[in-house]
């Protein structure tokens, strides 16, 4: 058995393990489910009420899509612009620093006030939310060019946009598919985050009503659906990025030799 299929069989059977854990001591303890619903009753609700939940599913989806769509739009024009200006570095970087530390609850009712309820908060607090992450690593990739292979490319006549579009661009692809890692995570939070406060569709709200209700396992089901969607999305750019950025990750039998 080779060492990458003893690794994924290792993480399967310690995940099941959290799960059967998760399912004794609610049973031994007599946990109640309004406390904590046991494993095997949250997938029984996620079964028996997913016609109802797919609705809510797709729009959380889109929303959250939307939104860290146009998050990594902004944050790769902003980043590549503070990259390369020391004077755009100045100015806007503590705007997005003190932006960023703002708590995006308190901004979710401003959105509400100006736009109204509805997918337009969610999509704009999901950007919110994502656009950070992408901006400190495109940033950060543009700053790793040697100022001596630019002088060597300035020498032959590359300008500056040449330098960047050439060699600067490439070199931030492995930060850039961290930050979406990253930020697609932050997109969900922010997405869901607004339908818990402004919306009559989406995770958030089924979560919501279901918490005034008392319905503890359609709460956790609502989670459950969350995580599923996160780690898709987050191995989807895993692939992507093995395809793009191979040159610059090690292989892993290499690095455990």
């Amino acid at each position: 058995m080779s060492y990458e299929l003893r690794r994924r069989l290792w993480a399967a059977i310690l995940i099941l393990g959290f799960f059967a854990t998760w399912e004794f001591l609610c049973l031994a303890l007599q946990v109640s489910d309004l406390v904590l619903p046991r494993p095997t009753q949250v997938f029984a609700t996620l079964v028996s009420r997913l016609g109802i939940l797919w609705p809510h599913v797709l729009q959380t989806l889109w929303t959250t899509m939307i939104g860290f769509i146009l998050g990594v739009t902004v944050g790769v024009v902003i980043g590549a612009a503070v990259g390369v200006s020391r004077t755009a570095y100045d100015t806007v970087y503590p705007l997005l620093i003190g932006f960023s530390s703002i708590p995006k609850v308190a901004v979710v009712p401003i959105f509400v006030l100006w736009f109204g309820s509805g997918a337009t908060p969610a999509i704009l607090t999901a950007l919110a939310m994502c656009f950070f992450p992408i901006v400190v690593n495109i940033a950060t990739g543009l700053a790793t060019t040697e100022p001596e292979l630019e002088d060597v490319l300035k020498s032959l006549g590359a300008s500056k946009l040449d330098i960047l579009w050439n060699v600067g661009l490439p070199r931030t692809m492995p930060f850039f598919f961290a930050s979406l890692k990253i930020a697609v995570t932050f997109a969900f939070v922010g997405s869901v985050l607004s339908e818990t406060v402004a919306s009559n569709k989406g995770i958030g709200n089924v979560m919501m009503t279901a918490s005034s209700n008392f319905d503890v396992p359609l709460v956790f089901a609502g989670l459950f659906l969350l995580a599923a969607l996160g780690i898709l999305l987050y191995v989807a750019f895993s692939l992507v990025e093995a395809r793009v950025t191979g040159w610059a990750t090690r292989r892993q039998g290499f690095a455990s030799a």
